[in-house]
């Protein structure tokens, strides 16, 4: 398979990301992780490290919107990983890890430990470490949002009028 061209940026990043996940979730079957994502690994981190809280919480913590958020919590709770309680308030449901998730700790664990340090050693075949330019990616997004950059190309047409 070829790479998409480097002007399509959009599709550049989701095959670059698609590689990973694959590559990821082929680890996750050689492991017998048949029913887990690689996403789930992110919600896993946070409620082992901070313990049970709301999906809104759990959201800020690993960098996703509430709705991506939830959306794993879902899919964790229908593969038997996760349990949601009702909070203090109705709004919010408490997200905690089961049994079937702390027997696959030690899997997941290794995974995650073999991962991070193939990722470090393929930043040292990169110009810059992969992570470190994603985060400014996303730095250089927040300080002016690329909308706005593409606005101020001038080679836009005008606006549609909705009158």
């Amino acid at each position: 398979m070829t790479a998409p061209h480097k002007d399509a940026l959009g599709t550049l990043l989701r095959h670059v990301l698609d590689i990973l996940d694959g590559d990821v979730a082929a680890i996750h079957a050689r492991l017998g992780l048949t029913d887990y994502r690689p996403r789930y690994t992110p919600v896993i981190r946070a409620l082992l490290a901070d313990g049970p809280r709301p999906i809104r919480d759990l959201a800020a913590d690993i960098g996703v919107t509430h709705s991506a958020a939830s959306q794993t919590v879902a899919q964790m709770r229908r593969a038997g990983l996760v349990d949601l309680t009702p909070g203090a308030d109705a709004r919010h449901r408490i997200v905690t890890l089961t049994d079937r998730a702390h027997t696959l700790l030690p899997a997941v664990e290794a995974e995650w430990a073999a991962t991070t340090t193939a990722i470090r050693r393929l930043d040292t075949e990169l110009p810059v470490p992969l992570a470190d330019e994603l985060h400014a990616v996303l730095a250089a997004l927040h300080r002016r949002p690329l909308r706005d950059r593409i606005t101020d190309t001038g080679l836009l047409p005008p606006p549609v009028s909705h009158d």
